[in-house]
């Protein structure tokens, strides 16, 4: 594999660069200490621009509206985008939709494509994804409660799900609901349905506070209830009993959205970092002792981004060639030693900034608060991490015990 970035992203890198500096980081501070909804109308407008640019929805073809990027392409692009809490979002490539609209891409109907799919691509709505449950554990996807049962020609959901991302202000949600509770496989049981938000039954309870922030419109996490809500059955993305199936595919290449997201989350506190390190060195009476400590933790994070970004490309290109589930190991891989290299890189940025590094002055404590959270959501590391020993050891022909 060559690991350079192909030649179009090559070109496309310094316009996506440039926008970001020029449009995005000023309103960096803004988006830290207001409230989201106050910022939304100046960021339609970059938005606008970067449609005007030929930068919108990189991942999507040419044909909806995007940039026809393919998933290595975009991984070295999403890199750049994660430099900035609001990159994605800028170019209508932020989660939850990204996985959403490459959902619908693949499996949605036509009916499907043009009342959801298209507006999506456009930036006219946002939409939420809706499968966590407050009462069942997220590292087993297949325990659910919340139930979509067949009337006729509509199925009525009841259930309570939380951390549905971006919930408030979504057109829609796709949820994930038992609609055969005796199915054979528990693989079977769930089924991906496509919920308006305005559909009588759904019900936003509360915006969830993560680390102390509640956040509102996209940048949020809601606890949703389901109560007796009706949708036809048309809104069913795909077969019925697919729904697992269909969030796993999701998943894969949304993996390695999260990890080149998360790398460019590090690249921007690597920089914040080193800059801020050659400042304070500088200042008079500055130990020696601790200058080398700074040191060795710029070479430790400089090695860590660097090993974990390559990992991932790979990953990207392997799922590219044959596929998630033959990458499966690789996605596994990434997924929990990306979350860690971000945890270190992001601890060690902020104790080099000293007070400054705790305040929402950088965006570090941020990233602190928000992406502790990487090594819980799509999966705990410590699963992912059981998973891939079970089958190093069973490939070896050796037992294993839980």
């Amino acid at each position: 594999m060559d690991f350079t970035p192909p030649s179009r992203v090559g070109e496309l890198l310094p316009r996506v660069r440039e926008f970001l500096r020029e449009e995005i980081y000023p309103l960096e501070r803004d988006f830290l200490q207001r409230p989201f909804r106050e910022l939304e109308p100046l960021l339609e407008q970059k938005r606008r621009i970067a449609r005007r640019e030929g930068l919108w929805a990189p991942h999507m073809p040419e044909e909806y509206g995007g940039m026809g990027l393919s998933l290595v392409e975009f991984a070295f692009l999403s890199e750049e985008l994660g430099t900035t809490p609001l990159g994605h979002y800028a170019l209508n490539c932020q989660a939850p939709d990204i996985g959403n609209m490459e959902l619908l891409l693949q499996h949605g109907s036509e009916e499907q494509k043009e009342r959801f799919l298209k507006p999506l691509v456009r930036g006219e709505i946002r939409s939420c994804f809706s499968m966590t449950e407050p009462d069942c554990p997220g590292s087993n996807p297949v325990w659910l409660e919340t139930t979509a049962r067949r009337e006729g020609d509509r199925y009525v959901l009841n259930g309570r799900k939380w951390f549905t991302s971006s919930a408030d202000g979504a057109a829609f949600a796709v949820v994930m609901a038992i609609t055969d509770p005796d199915a054979e496989s528990p693989h079977e049981r769930a089924s991906l349905l496509l919920v308006p938000t305005d559909a009588p039954g759904f019900r936003i309870v509360r915006n969830i506070p993560v680390m102390g922030h509640v956040g509102g419109g996209w940048a949020s996490h809601a606890e949703v209830l389901y109560e007796n809500c009706r949708v036809p059955v048309e809104n069913r993305i795909g077969p019925e009993g697919a729904g697992f199936r269909l969030a796993q595919e999701r998943l894969g290449p949304g993996r390695i959205h999260h990890c080149m997201r998360w790398l460019g989350i590090c690249k921007r506190a690597f920089e914040l970092m080193c800059s801020y390190a050659v400042r304070r060195e500088l200042a008079p009476g500055k130990p020696l002792g601790t200058r080398q400590i700074v040191q060795q933790w710029i070479a430790q994070s400089r090695a860590e981004i660097h090993g974990a970004r390559l990992m991932v490309l790979h990953a990207a290109w392997r799922i590219e060639r044959e596929g998630a589930y033959a990458a499966r190991e690789e996605i596994s891989l990434i997924k929990f030693t990306v979350a860690h290299v971000l945890q270190r890189v992001l601890d060690r940025a902020i104790q080099v900034h000293g007070g400054l590094g705790v305040t929402d002055e950088t965006p570090l404590a941020f990233w602190y608060r928000m992406e502790r959270a990487a090594r819980i959501y799509d999966g705990p590391d410590e699963v992912h991490q059981t998973v891939v020993a079970r089958r190093i050891l069973k490939e070896r022909g050796l037992s294993v015990r839980d």
